[in-house]
């Protein structure tokens, strides 16, 4: 069936805008109730989350208190609270991670199927080939670049709200513990400076992060890319192995694997320089994190200003409140992988929906492909074409009575790109075809396509295994000369590698 389809983005947007555009309609689906409870009970969630990092945050502060005051008392009754607060922060990650998981999935199952509604329809799969445009390795942008997109967007709003919830209590703890820094040599004092720092150390890191990290995004695109070109070479070597074993060409298979992989490791390389920067930052940034505002601190302590427990948990809330503040350098890596993934899915889509725009609103330079009043097929004023424009074909005017009998020779590339245009999968060029009315043609490739599984559901193609009984299939076979596969029905094969091309023939007559 035909899936509905939004009006086509305008190619002036950012693709990711785009991305977001076409996703929007899964929030506002059927089973909008049902997703909209789940993203309801993740930020219920994730407030959960913060909650007990702040009930440990004061946990610790009475912790430290009490070994300065060398309380045994104190020190049992916060190891049972301790046990509370474990229990409930496992139950809470857990449930969190099944939850998310979940809707990652859904979302990711709906997109799957729109895309795969598109690609699936009228032969865009086969048109796209013949298409200029942003769409190489349809097959790996649908199950890899859309898994790729789902994960890592719903990962990365659901830490970007925990850090938001992070910062804005923390916040309101570390100015309720930093007390005053005096200026000295003046009667002036800074309140709260420990969330100044901590603002003035999360964004100096998070702009030398972003200036550092720059040449990852695209690195990462590029990477992607070609690890998908070597994936489908691979892929292309093993469905045809027969062919490339029996013409010894595994020298050139190798090379050319061996060429690809030299790209995979080209990109591979410029993503590791993409990342040198960031990483070596972020480990320097990380390592002082902790130890930074211990030291800032320090003299209030040893002043008497405040307590040993004040002081770690004025320390933790400025780790806490910094994090926070650096999730921009923190998550550059998934934000790059997250946004070329979208911009390879919605290239797609936006080719798809070119095809689609193109075949519904009829021009010039396109076949008329629509059903005769007759039971007769019709060919008027047909001229074909390359994609590119070139003509192969003009003004050809032909009319094939029901059970006339021809035979059409001459140019293979001609010939075979008639024979696609009847049915349908070449739409370049101009003139009308007119099918026979109420009646559908059957089109045998030389090299017909036998689906994996058993020998009855090969034969059934493209309907389900068991549309058609036994003794219909065994009637067919006998037809068409393979009556010895009859005893195979039942079994399951590479079929399209253990049997002659001349037996596939026969079995493709077989479903005719």
């Amino acid at each position: 069936m035909q899936p509905s389809s939004p009006p086509p983005a305008k190619t002036a947007s950012p693709l990711s805008w785009q991305f977001m555009r076409l996703t929007s309609s899964y929030w506002n689906s059927e089973r909008k109730w049902t997703i909209r409870g789940a993203v309801l009970l993740l930020i219920l969630l994730t407030e959960a989350q913060v909650g007990l990092a702040i009930w440990i945050s004061y946990w610790n502060r009475e912790l430290f208190d009490a070994l300065e005051a060398r309380s045994l008392h104190d020190l049992l009754m916060l190891g049972l609270t301790f046990m509370l607060i474990f229990v409930l922060t496992m139950l809470v990650t857990a449930v969190h991670l099944h939850v998310k998981r979940w809707l990652q999935l859904d979302w990711r199952r709906w997109l799957t199927t729109r895309l795969l509604d598109y690609w699936m329809a009228h032969a865009r799969h086969y048109q796209l080939q013949f298409t200029s445009g942003e769409h190489d390795n349809p097959d790996g942008r649908i199950a890899e670049d859309i898994r790729i997109a789902t994960e890592s967007a719903i990962g990365l709003v659901l830490s970007l709200l925990y850090s938001l919830l992070i910062l804005g209590s923390f916040i309101e703890i570390l100015l309720s513990v930093s007390g005053s820094l005096p200026i000295p040599g003046t009667s002036l004092e800074v309140p709260g400076y420990l969330v100044l720092l901590a603002f003035l150390y999360a964004g100096g890191g998070t702009v030398l992060g972003l200036l550092l990290g720059r040449p990852l995004i695209k690195a990462t695109n590029r990477l992607q890319t070609v690890e998908a070109n070597l994936r489908f070479g691979l892929a292309r070597a093993r469905e045809n192995s027969e062919s490339i074993a029996l013409m010894h060409g595994e020298g050139i298979e190798h090379r050319q694997a061996d060429k690809l992989f030299a790209d995979v490791s080209l990109g591979w390389n410029r993503q590791t320089f993409g990342y040198l920067g960031i990483v070596s930052f972020s480990t320097g940034y990380g390592t002082l994190l902790p130890v930074f505002p211990i030291l800032i601190a320090a003299p209030q302590f040893i002043a008497g200003a405040m307590s040993l427990g004040i002081l770690m948990q004025a320390a933790q809330a400025f780790q806490k409140l910094t994090s926070a503040l650096s999730w921009p350098i923190d998550n550059l890596g998934e934000l790059a992988k997250c946004r070329a993934s979208a911009d390879r899915v919605i290239s797609l889509y936006n080719d798809m929906l070119l095809l689609e725009k193109r075949a519904s609103n009829p021009v010039e330079h396109r076949i008329d492909l629509h059903t005769n009043r007759s039971d007769e097929l019709a060919l008027r004023g047909l001229s074909l074409a390359n994609p590119d424009g070139k003509v192969l074909l003009e003004n050809l005017d032909l009319t094939i009575q029901r059970g006339e009998r021809v035979l059409i020779s001459g140019d293979p590339t001609l010939t075979i790109g008639l024979f696609k245009a009847v049915a349908g999968l070449w739409p370049w060029g101009h003139g009308e075809i007119l099918l026979p009315a109420g009646q559908s043609i059957v089109f045998l490739p030389q090299r017909p396509f036998l689906p994996d599984g058993t020998l009855q559901a090969a034969l059934s193609y493209p309907h389900a295994s068991g549309h058609f009984n036994n003794a219909r299939i065994q009637h067919a076979l006998t037809c068409a000369g393979v009556a010895w596969l009859a005893p195979r029905l039942e079994e399951s094969d590479d079929w399209d590698r253990v049997l002659p091309l001349r037996a596939q023939q026969r079995l493709a007559a077989c479903r005719t």
